[in-house]
């Protein structure tokens, strides 16, 4: 296993013994466990739209503008660790990022997503991004390596997550041209023509793992694959067309101590299936307790989620009620990371999500009752 240059948090700021890692490489709280003070909690889209703090900055700025832009990149990944004083920041991005970055014609749509100019469904298009150079894309990925620095040098010994998005899902978006329910264009490709759909998402997960690997060696002290929509997928069809590029993904980190953390939307009947892609920890949605999680994958492996958004907009006493019963079932894994089944929503209480946080930590707290 490579190691980390020495001026990388991990080292630096020994992000290697904070909460969030600890509870990552299968620790619970105990005082015997530098770092495992207390479950740490993140939240899946804490930089974004819910802040005040984050719409200000963000006006009149596209938003992958703002995601290649460092100093900006860098404010909003940190404005909800200042907030709600969370375990972690997760890098903000967005799982097109990559996509722009090699040079295809992707927006943005307010209200709408990802757009593409032009989907990627022929095998003269697959030669076409096949042709383009590995070279330029690192050069390109400069703008991503200093956000990333930036970030550390003010979370210090809070970690940042590393993201990207899941090929399945990222190569869906380029053969529909946007965002879809039923990925009618994308199925086909796969089931009709599976050597090209084979082509186009091992290019893709390249260009991802490049990403997310120059995030890492940046400062990033752990990673998470994002793969939306993979839960719209029979496991046989997830394994056959779609786990081995995810694991070309990790493959660009595995080499590196940072834990791998794989969250997929609806993927309940996936989760062995994902792990086996190379996940060193595995999300879980709210719609699968995780004591059954964990019976799943053997109680063997760190867990991370799963309270529901919707509880963030129920009264005080049903979100504790539901805290708590994430945590019980949490403890049934031999590390548990906090967070919601899935992200933030955008009309969220910034308030509630801080109280949650402190609420977490005190329930949690080695020593606490």
């Amino acid at each position: 296993m490579s190691d980390l240059d020495v001026t990388h948090p991990w080292h630096q700021h020994h992000t290697s013994t904070s909460p969030l890692l600890a509870a990552a490489t299968g620790h619970r709280p105990s005082p015997d466990i530098p770092g495992a003070t207390h479950r740490p909690v993140w939240f899946m889209r804490q930089a974004g739209r819910s802040l005040p703090e984050y719409r200000e900055v963000r006006q009149g700025t596209d938003m992958l503008d703002a995601c290649l832009n460092p100093e900006l990149t860098a404010e909003i990944t940190c404005q909800p660790v200042r907030r709600h004083h969370v375990d972690a920041g997760i890098f903000f991005s967005d799982i097109v990022v990559p996509m722009k970055l090699a040079g295809i014609d992707v927006e943005i749509v307010p209200g709408t997503g990802p757009v593409v100019a032009h989907p990627i469904r022929t095998e003269a298009d697959i030669a076409a991004l096949e042709a383009t150079s590995a070279d330029d894309f690192e050069a390109a990925l400069d703008p991503i390596r200093e956000a990333v620095r930036l970030t550390t040098a003010e979370l210090t010994t809070t970690p940042l997550i590393g993201f990207c998005g899941a090929p399945f899902t990222v190569a869906s978006y380029l053969v529909e041209g946007g965002p879809s329910r039923e990925y009618l264009h994308t199925k086909a490709l796969m089931f009709s023509r599976p050597a090209l759909w084979h082509r186009l998402a091992a290019w893709v997960a390249d260009r991802s793992g490049r990403f997310l690997r120059a995030q890492v060696l940046a400062g990033a002290s752990a990673v998470q694959l994002f793969d939306s929509w993979a839960g719209g997928l029979s496991l046989e069809d997830y394994t056959t067309y779609v786990q081995q590029h995810s694991a070309e993904v990790f493959d660009h980190v595995t080499d590196l101590p940072v834990p791998r953390i794989h969250f997929g939307v609806n993927t309940a009947e996936l989760l062995v299936a994902m792990r086996a892609a190379g996940a060193t920890v595995m999300g879980v949605d709210h719609r699968l307790p995780l004591d059954e999680a964990n019976a799943r994958l053997g109680g063997t492996t760190p867990l991370q989620g799963n309270i529901d958004p919707a509880m963030l907009f129920a009264t005080p006493q049903a979100r504790e009620t539901a805290v708590r019963r994430v945590l019980d079932r949490g403890t049934a894994a031999p590390g548990h990371i906090v967070n919601l089944g899935h992200g933030v929503p955008q009309h969220t209480d910034p308030g509630v999500l801080t109280d949650l946080v402190a609420m977490v930590h005190d329930l949690t707290r080695v020593g606490a009752r």
